[in-house]
Order: structure tokens, then C-alpha cells, then sequence
């Protein structure tokens, strides 16, 4: 087979992106090469293919009959690489499991739990990042991502762990100072912690004072709100999932009984064909077990 015969698949990956961003600029920046390098490439694969794949004007392109012929096939072949690409990263049954999570939900649920995952899988270890993004899979080592969101995101398995609940919490001594409360009225009684991801006017009724979102410090980190509500510093908002161990070990109590479900719940989340792989599937029923231990406030008090 001469080198003419031969598939140009570069020139294929870089015709896929000018045609996914109708642009050449935009898939030089996606691919970090220069547009010179795109037009070289499109210009190579017009060449092989003997026919116009793109019609240019001053301002704009547009796919001719032919590139749009072909373009379905490529994304097909492209695809069919990329899943071949993280069978084999996922299809790795030794080395690391390497994992994404939140820093809040690794501090407060997942460290206290870690010993009795490696009672049972001795074998595997756990590198663990924290991050709030969506994990691109296919250029990244990540082998499953513990999120907390809405689910169904798209091209990817997610399947819920739990719901969660939000809830006031302080130190002990300061919620015997003030008492429980029940309504935005009652929170005036206290310095509240205030958070972006969970604004007190998710626990408030309708139309119940709104002023109290202004009042009190503000942080921008889950674990930093608790840490100081366990010192005193004010009444938090807090997540069920993050305080749980901290209100069953006495550091944070409940200020209330009313318990407001989140909109939001933890995932796990991982491509399809991960799921066969030993240790995603060994993490993955492991966490349903742990799960499906866990308990509503309603239930643990």
C-alpha cells in the first residue's frame, strides 16, 4: 500500500473541526495548531479526496454536498476512536483508581468512610482530585467523578447515590443560647454564615424577610462555613450530606426540624464502558452500599 492509500486521519480529525465551528480560526484554537496549519490540512484532504469539501467566501464557510456527505462518517470514526481510547485507560485492571469529587463531600463523607473500602479491596488504591467541573474523560486518566447536580449529563453514565437536605447548624452553645428556629423571623436572633451555593432563602418561605440574606459573613467554601459554625462564629445553611458525622459526634447541632430538600443530589458518574472494568465496578458498589446506609435527618434524629 503506497503512502497515497493510506487513510489521512489527521486531516480527517481537522476537517471534523472546521466543520463542527464553520470556521478555521476557531478549530486552529481548538486543536492548538495555526490556521495556516488547518488550511494546509483541509487543502491536503481536498487534494486525496478530489473534491471541494468546503465553499469560502470573504467572511464565512459553508460544507459543500460532499463534505456534508462525508462528515457523518468521520464523527463516527472519530467517536468509535475516542471510546477505544478509554476502554483502554478503563480496561487497565491494575494502578490507581483515579477519582474526581468535590473538596467538601471528600472532607465530610468520603475520608470517614475510606478505611472500610480498603478493609475490603486492599488491592486498589485511590488517587482522589477535588473539583467541581465536569470531567472530560476522554482526555483525562479519571476513571469516575462523584458529582452533585441534577443528573443526566450527556455521553456519560450517572447513576444517584443520594438525595440531600438542607438544614441550620451551629455549635452547640451557641443554639442553646438562642434556641431552635422554625421561620426567617427566628434567624434574626443569630450572626448567619452566609454561602452563594446555598443562600438562606432556600430554607425561608416565600415572602418572609429577604433582608437576611445581607447579613452576617460571607464565605465561599462548604467546609470553611462549617468550620466556622463548629467555632461559633454564626449559624450556617448547611447540607445534610456534610454535616451528618459532625451533628452525630456532637460538634454541630440541628437549629431546626424543618429539613428543606436540595434540588441537587451526589452521582456517580463515569463512561458506559468503564462499568465492566474490576475496580470502577468494585467503587461503584461500594458506594451504593454505603449509600444506601445513609440516612435522612428525619431518620437520624
Amino acid at each position: 500500500m503506497s503512502a497515497f492509500d493510506r487513510l489521512p486521519l489527521n486531516s480527517l480529525r481537522v476537517f471534523e473541526a472546521v466543520a463542527t465551528a464553520l470556521s478555521f480560526s476557531e478549530a486552529a484554537e481548538a486543536l492548538n495548531v495555526t490556521p495556516a496549519a488547518v488550511s494546509m490540512q483541509i487543502k491536503s484532504l481536498e487534494d486525496y479526496l478530489q473534491v471541494a469539501l468546503f465553499r469560502r467566501s470573504a467572511r464565512s464557510i459553508e460544507l459543500t454536498a460532499e463534505g456534508s456527505l462525508l462528515l457523518p462518517s468521520v464523527r463516527s470514526a472519530l467517536d468509535e476512536l475516542r471510546r477505544g481510547v478509554q476502554r483502554l485507560r478503563a480496561d487497565r485492571s491494575g494502578g490507581p483508581l483515579n477519582i474526581s469529587m468535590l473538596g467538601s463531600f471528600l472532607q465530610r463523607w468520603f475520608v470517614e468512610r475510606m478505611p472500610g473500602f480498603f478493609e475490603k479491596f486492599p488491592d486498589i488504591d485511590l488517587r482522589i482530585q477535588t473539583s467541581g467541573a465536569m470531567v472530560d474523560f476522554t482526555t483525562t486518566d479519571f476513571h469516575v467523578a462523584i458529582r452533585y447536580g441534577k443528573g443526566g449529563w450527556a455521553g456519560v453514565h450517572s447513576e444517584k447515590l443520594f438525595d440531600d437536605w438542607l438544614l441550620p447548624v451551629g455549635n452547640p452553645a451557641l443554639v442553646r443560647k438562642h434556641g431552635s428556629v422554625d421561620t426567617a423571623k427566628g434567624l434574626k436572633r443569630y450572626t448567619l454564615l452566609q454561602s452563594d451555593t446555598e443562600p438562606w432563602t432556600l430554607w425561608t418561605n416565600a415572602g418572609e424577610d429577604a433582608d437576611i440574606s445581607a447579613r452576617g459573613a460571607a464565605l465561599d467554601d462548604s467546609a470553611a462555613i462549617l468550620n466556622a459554625a463548629e467555632h461559633g462564629h454564626g449559624l450556617a445553611l448547611a447540607r445534610w450530606s456534610l454535616v451528618a458525622g459532625d451533628i452525630a459526634r456532637g460538634r454541630l447541632v440541628s437549629a431546626s426540624k424543618k429539613f428543606i430538600p436540595h434540588s441537587r443530589g451526589y452521582f456517580f458518574v463515569c463512561p458506559e464502558s468503564y462499568l465492566a472494568t474490576p475496580k470502577v465496578a468494585h467503587l461503584r458498589q461500594w458506594l451504593l452500599g454505603e449509600a444506601a446506609k445513609f440516612p435522612s435527618p428525619k431518620l437520624a434524629h
